[in-house]
């Protein structure tokens, strides 16, 4: 595949940012100090990014439309899903440096607010009449459990997580009570 020269002053850029983020605090470092980094100008830095976070939205970005591409089939069973979910959180843990660079940074924020546009973008188009929540609850579903699964080091497999987060979605019947009902009385 190739790509047009700015994609890869954008991608020197954003690996200038995480090797910074391995050696200093996030607040500490400046844009020149990413530019120098990056070995572009100053001028160039904000003819692509306008601040920092918007790196992290472009390597976000980045990575979805790759895996967008990389998608052969849309799911259409229960077992479709899992296997869309597979591949998501396999991403999401071959990225593991970048993503404790991010939390550690306390960027977790950039995370959640680019999973709530794209999954309300998405609902939009495919499912527009699901209401404004429905994405919002995908999207901190998807968060709260990868920051999780992240914190504690994946001890879970990602075809047992990928099983609990389709069950989820699908409110499937476990011993005689969906998992909503579970919800329903762990609230009350």
């Amino acid at each position: 595949m190739e790509y047009p020269s700015e994609h890869y002053t954008k991608h020197y850029i954003l690996e200038a940012l995480f090797k910074l983020m391995k050696e200093y605090e996030y607040e500490k470092i400046s844009i020149i100090d990413i530019a120098n980094k990056a070995g572009v100008g100053r001028a160039t830095f904000y003819r692509h990014f306008k601040k920092k976070e918007d790196i992290i939205v472009y390597y976000f970005e980045h990575y979805k439309k790759e895996f967008v591409a990389s998608r052969r089939f849309y799911p259409r069973c229960r077992e479709d899903y899992i296997k869309q979910v597979e591949e998501v959180l396999t991403l999401f843990k071959n990225h593991t440096e970048q993503f404790k660079l991010i939390r550690k940074a306390h960027l977790e924020y950039v995370y959640l607010e680019y999973l709530n546009k794209n999954f309300s973008n998405m609902f939009e188009e495919e499912h527009p009449n699901a209401g404004r929540y429905a994405p919002l609850g995908y999207a901190g579903m998807l968060f709260n459990i990868s920051m999780t699964w992240l914190d504690e080091g994946f001890e879970e497999s990602i075809e047992s997580l990928s099983k609990t987060i389709v069950d989820l979605i699908y409110f499937e019947k476990t011993a005689g009570k969906s998992v909503f009902d579970a919800v329903l009385t762990a609230l009350q």
